[in-house]
C-alpha cells in the first residue's frame, strides 16, 4: 500500500504584490521519484524551499512523513535531506569530516556515525575520496558530496534541486544513476527545467508555470493526454507553404517535425479529407499520414504556452504608451 511522504495543499507564497506561488498543491508516494518540472521562474525554487523549510509560506500547508512543517517544524526537517542548488559545501574540510560533521549535526547517534558516513560514502562514489579537501574536489565530486549530506542521515524524504546543472554529459549520467537508486529507499523530489531528466529518473512528474501547477501525472499518462488533441503527422514529397496548410478549414496549428508537419485539428473539426483532397488536385504527393504522438519536450511546451497565452487573454489587451 502506497504511503503519502510529501502532501502540499494550497501552497501560496507572495513577495509583495507578486506570487511565486499560486494555491499549488501534489503528493509524492513512498519511494516515488517526482519530477518537479517547469521553466526558469516558474517557482520552483521557492516551493522547494518552503518544503525544506527554510522558508514559510503566505498560505496553504506541508506534510512531510505525516507531520505539520508549519506546526511542528523540527520534528518535520529531521525527516528531510534537502540538496540546495548550490551545494552546502565546507571547503576546507575533507569528504569524511564534512560527513561526520553532518551526521552529528542530523543527530545521528553517535554510535551510528562511522557506519553512517561510509555506507553513505559508498552509495555516492565518495570512498576513494574520503580523506581530499572538497575544495580540491571537480564539481561533479562536490555534487555527490552535496546529495551524500542530503542523505547520510537515512531522511525519509530526499530533495534535490537542479542537482545536475552545470555538469558535464558523464557526471549528468553517473548523478542520474544515483538519483535512481535514491527511490528505491527514500521518497525523492527532483526539481529540474531539464527535460531528458525527468525522462530518465522519474516515476512521475508535476508541471509548473507562473506559480501554478499545470499538469500533476505520470510521463505514460501525460502523453496519452497530449495524443487526445487529435494531432496527427503528414509528409508530402511536395509539401505545400506552412501559410497554405494553417489556411486550410479545420486546422488549428501546424508544426515542423522530422521532415513533415504535426497538424493539430480544431476541436470537433476533421481536416484530413480536405488535406487529402488538395496532396491529389495540388501535387503534393502524400508520402505519410500518422497519428502523432507529442514528444515530452513538445507536452511542456504546450503546457507552459496555453498557460501563459490563457493568462493574456484574461489580463486583455495591452495599450501601447
Amino acid at each position: 500500500m502506497s504511503e503519502t511522504m510529501i502532501e502540499i495543499s494550497d501552497l501560496t507564497r507572495n513577495y509583495g504584490p507578486t506570487k511565486a506561488l499560486d494555491g499549488i498543491g501534489f503528493q509524492v508516494q513512498r519511494g516515488e521519484v517526482m519530477g518537479f518540472l517547469g521553466p526558469n521562474g516558474a517557482g520552483k525554487t521557492t516551493a522547494m524551499r518552503i518544503l525544506a523549510g527554510i522558508l514559510a509560506p503566505t498560505e496553504g500547508s506541508v506534510h512531510v512523513a505525516g507531520l505539520d512543517m508549519i506546526a511542528n517544524p523540527v520534528a518535520a526537517r529531521s525527516k528531510i535531506g534537502f540538496l540546495p542548488e548550490s551545494p552546502p559545501i565546507y571547503d576546507e574540510m575533507t569528504v569524511r569530516e564534512y560527513l561526520t560533521y553532518l551526521a552529528a549535526l542530523r543527530q545521528v547517534p553517535k554510535a551510528k556515525v562511522r557506519s553512517a558516513v561510509e555506507h553513505t560514502m559508498e552509495r555516492c562514489g565518495l570512498k576513494h575520496t574520503a580523506d581530499r579537501l572538497l575544495r580540491n574536489l571537480s564539481k561533479g565530486y562536490r555534487q555527490r558530496a552535496g546529495i551524500a549530506q542530503a542523505i547520510v542521515h537515512s531522511p525519509e524524504v530526499v530533495i534535490l534541486d537542479e542537482p545536475t546543472v552545470g555538469l558535464d554529459p558523464i557526471q549528468i549520467r553517473e548523478i542520474r544513476q544515483l538519483i535512481r537508486e535514491l527511490g528505491g529507499e527514500h521518497s525523492v523530489l527532483l526539481s529540474t527545467h531539464i527535460l531528458p531528466e525527468v525522462r530518465v529518473t522519474c516515476n512521475r512528474v508535476a508541471v509548473i508555470n507562473q506559480g501554478r501547477i499545470v499538469a500533476n501525472d505520470t510521463l505514460e499518462g501525460l502523453e496519452q493526454k497530449a495524443s487526445g488533441t487529435g494531432a496527427f503527422f503528414m509528409r508530402w514529397r511536395h509539401p505545400p507553404e506552412l501559410s497554405v496548410l494553417q489556411q486550410v478549414p479545420g486546422v488549428a496549428r501546424v508544426g515542423e517535425k522530422s521532415g513533415g508537419w504535426t497538424i493539430t485539428p480544431v476541436p470537433g473539426q476533421d481536416p484530413i479529407p480536405e488535406l487529402v483532397q488538395r496532396s491529389s488536385s495540388q501535387g503534393w504527393d502524400l508520402r505519410e499520414l500518422l497519428p502523432a504522438g507529442e514528444s515530452l519536450e513538445e507536452i511542456f511546451l504546450n503546457l507552459t504556452t496555453r498557460e501563459e497565452e490563457a493568462e493574456s487573454l484574461s489580463s486583455g489587451p495591452s495599450k501601447e504608451v
